[in-house]
């Protein structure tokens, strides 16, 4: 049907029109948005090139590496691997912000602000947990090391899934639940006199020099160090521009440093250059460095606020020059052996720069505060040796106060910024000397604003007929109201459970302990009962045996730990459940399962437990262990490295075996 008041070949031909020119919109809005994905896709198959060119040529000296042993040679190669390393780390970095450009949920820094320095994660090889342990499950507790699988394949794919960790919270639980679980596997498999056969191989994050050792204590180490360096990455890709940033990035270098710190106090003879005490010590200081740096951008952030505020402006003058202190020291510890030798240059061009910014960012505010500043009252203002180094900082006598008069203080004033002008500049030159550097445009442009800045204001105090030279204006006096210091990680977060709990409760089923099984042994009930008392929970221990009674004709001993009740495992069964089941019983008796320990084994809760690494979590409540038991039995934190024995903590009690 054709509309009325419209020729047909008019109504056709337009709407003919306005699809022909909709589907041209469309294909072009698919051909723009195709484009643009498929420059990206372009851009991660050239980024996953280079990194398999690079793992192949990893590959290759470390060969050589392990295969030679002039020193000379050694020396070339391993120069070699920190550059391939490098280079790793920057392809990371370049795939990683590819990735990031289609997920909204990364935060992403908006604002101008300083970079930081994010230290890479340390790399392994796959690993294969398969046959030391069934070997080690079929050999000690004697049980079918086939049946398994399923726990060492569920360790297996955890581990393979703290290689890649994302940027995250997520990613900080992951690497976290990883490490509790090798705290049960040390508890569990590990004896000072045998390890469990495995060569960990992991790389040196800073050199990308490979290191390998059979003690599990460098796998926790190295998974304690990726933690911190996750930290690290964290901490720089947020959005600074903000306080919530700021905070946030406060935040996660200190548990960096925590991290850093908890390692270096607890970890000795690493095969690996960067887990030494003295690169420990030096990451530590970056990221305390890097913290308190924050803690001046969160301050930074109220200036504009403040900004005709004398008061003010010297705090900041203070927060910057504490900042170039912790650089200085930070450069300083790079500078030399053996952090010369480990660290990349452009991290140690960047820290001198750095520190040389922040000085002259503590000059800019300390001009700002002496020719910006609304006057204040001379009884509030400080005296020149609290805020300005060489000068006597008593207050009893006061001192001298910062100068009142116009005129003085615009020539103090003057000579601060001709301080942070020349310290900008050497900012500058220092950037431009580092290749590696000037490929951070972010940083030139951070800057260069300073420059100018700094320029501007002593263009607008530099007078016509101003012919007498201003002295040298002294160094500003660090000073923080918030000094950042390291958190250790938080492992008890991250609640785990024992993946192969069903070998029975750490306290007694462990490679520390052996043991031997009896029975079945069948007990009849008698006039008094079973003839045993039983005391403590998973598993239940015989504390005493009737003399002459039906348990100690039947063979029962004191110390026995029943493990099955007329055929059903009992090893996770509280004291309350066996109890419940031998009531049940009838006078045909019961069929028990014991296991007696050996001499030499450790008494269940006794001994030192704690782990290789020196202590480094004193009990499994900080590691976030969950004991797993079966027919629903409420969670009991096992004892795993307290001294307090186990029969302590049943508090005494005993039980009669129950009578008809």
């Amino acid at each position: 049907m054709v509309p009325e008041g419209r020729p047909d070949g008019a109504g056709a031909g337009e709407e003919s029109a306005r699809l022909q020119a909709a589907g041209s919109v469309r294909k072009g809005c698919d051909l723009l948005a195709n484009s643009q994905n498929g420059c990206l896709q372009s851009r991660r198959a050239r980024i996953h090139q280079q990194i398999n060119r690079e793992l192949r040529m990893r590959t290759g000296a470390e060969n050589l590496y392990r295969a030679t042993s002039n020193a000379r040679v050694r020396e070339t190669v391993a120069l070699e691997l920190s550059y391939v390393n490098s280079s790793l780390q920057l392809l990371k970095e370049e795939l990683e912000g590819l990735d990031g450009n289609v997920d909204a949920n990364q935060p992403q820094s908006e604002g101008i602000t300083v970079p930081m320095i994010p230290l890479g994660l340390k790399e392994t090889k796959q690993l294969d947990w398969a046959t030391p342990l069934k070997e080690l499950i079929s050999g000690h507790f004697g049980e079918d090391g086939a049946s398994y699988e399923a726990e060492i394949r569920e360790l297996e794919d955890l581990r393979q899934a703290t290689r890649t960790p994302s940027r995250s919270e997520a990613g900080l639980e992951l690497l976290t639940a990883y490490y509790n679980q090798l705290c049960f596997q040390e508890a569990r498999f590990v004896t000072p006199a045998r390890s469990l056969g495995l060569l960990f191989h992991w790389y040196d994050s800073l050199t990308g020099v490979p290191a390998q050792q059979r003690a599990l204590a460098f796998e926790k180490g190295s998974v304690l160090f990726n933690i911190g360096a996750l930290h690290t990455q964290i901490g720089a890709r947020q959005d600074r521009s903000c306080p919530e940033g700021t905070s946030c990035a406060v935040e996660a270098f200190q548990r960096a440093a925590g991290a850093f710190s908890l390692l270096r106090e607890n970890f000795s003879h690493a095969p690996s250059p960067d887990m030494s005490p003295a690169s420990l010590s030096m990451l530590e200081q970056l990221m305390t460095a890097q913290a308190q740096e924050c803690v001046f951008e969160g301050l930074s952030l109220q200036a504009p606020v403040a900004l005709r505020d004398c008061l003010a402006q010297l705090h900041l003058a203070q927060e910057a020059a504490q900042v170039a202190a912790e650089y200085r020291l930070v450069h300083q510890t790079m500078a030399r052996p053996p952090g010369q030798d480990r660290v990349p240059l452009p991290w140690t061009s960047l820290v001198h720069g750095k520190a040389e910014y922040f000085r002259a960012l503590a000059h800019y505010h300390a001009a700002l505060a002496l020719c910006d500043g609304a006057p204040v009252a001379e009884a509030e203002l400080p005296a020149l040796g609290q805020i300005f180094l060489g000068l006597p900082a008593s207050s009893e006598p006061r001192g001298p106060a910062l100068p009142q008069e116009q005129e003085e203080r615009r020539k103090l004033g003057k000579a601060h910024l001709k301080r942070a002008i020349l310290g900008q500049e050497e900012a500058l030159r220092l950037h431009a000397v580092c290749r590696a550097l000037r490929r951070v445009d972010l940083l030139q442009v951070v800057l260069a604003q300073a420059l100018r800045r700094s320029l501007a204001k002593y263009s607008e105090l530099d007078l016509e007929d101003d012919f007498c030279e201003a002295a040298e204006a002294p160094d500003v006096r660090p000073k923080t109201r918030r000094r950042p210091e390291g958190r250790a990680p938080s492992f008890s977060r991250v609640k785990v459970a024992d993946i192969f709990h069903r070998l029975g409760p750490l306290s007694v089923f462990s490679a520390k302990n052996r043991w031997r099984l009896a029975g079945p042994i069948h007990v009849a009930r008698g006039e008094g009962g079973f003839g045993f008392t039983l005391r403590g929970d998973a598993p239940v221990l015989i504390a005493a045996v009737v003399p002459g009674g039906r348990a100690a004709a039947a063979g029962l001993k004191q110390g026995d730990y029943i493990v099955s009740v007329n055929g059903q495992p009992c090893r996770w069964w509280k004291h309350a459940d066996v109890v419940a089941q031998l009531k049940g019983v009838g006078d045909e008796g019961v069929s028990l399962q014991v296991l007696t320990l050996l001499p030499g084994a450790e008494p269940p809760g006794s001994g030192d437990r704690r782990p290789a690494l020196g202590g480094l979590l004193r009990s499994q409540k900080e590691c976030g262990w969950e004991t797993p038991e079966p027919a629903q039995a409420s969670p009991r934190p096992l004892l795993g490295w307290n001294r307090k024995a186990k029969r302590g903590k049943t508090g005494g009690r005993l039980s009669p075996a129950p009578h008809p």
